[in-house]
């Protein structure tokens, strides 16, 4: 096999953008209407992990119109796995811009009848002052898949 690439036939099957950045998403939606969804996206080109957040709008509905963006740069990710790692118990991330002011909150919790996490993120618009928020519960399992996510986000980044 050689390494050169071949060309692509008009009838085979392109790659979508989300084969080749794809996210990790945590939906969370309930029988309320109140949950929502966050994923974590990695751009090489800008050095950066994106969130994105949309709250739910319907049964297993988001709203991506409302959708919340923060941009995580590497000491965000490492406050992050540091809480992932148990190394400590909560990560408070703030963004302020001439737009808008972006919060993040991750938390440990020592309630064995709820999810292990808390992960909120949050955007106030300073022009009318209004707040945008999504909260889910994280389980083990999805913490586990997100600290491998963002370690290999960190190498990636890097360059290593």
């Amino acid at each position: 096999m050689n390494d050169t690439a071949t060309p692509t036939s008009p009838s085979a099957p392109r790659e979508s953008a989300a084969e080749r950045n794809p996210d990790y998403a945590i939906y969370k939606p309930n029988s309320r209407g109140s949950g929502g969804v966050i994923r974590f996206g990695l751009n090489r080109a800008k050095a950066a992990v994106f969130l994105d957040a949309a709250s739910q709008s319907g049964e297993k509905q988001f709203d991506w119109d409302q959708k919340i963006i923060m941009k995580w740069g590497l000491s965000d990710i490492g406050a992050a796995l540091a809480v992932l790692q148990g190394r400590t118990t909560e990560a408070k991330l703030f963004h302020q811009s001439e737009k808008a002011n972006s919060a993040f909150d991750l938390s440990l919790r020592d309630d064995p009848d709820r999810a292990p996490f808390l992960m909120t993120i949050s955007r106030q618009d300073a022009a009318d002052k209004s707040l945008r928020k999504v909260t889910i519960p994280v389980s083990h399992a999805e913490a586990a898949i997100l600290e491998t996510a963002l370690r290999t986000a960190v190498t990636r980044i890097l360059g290593w």
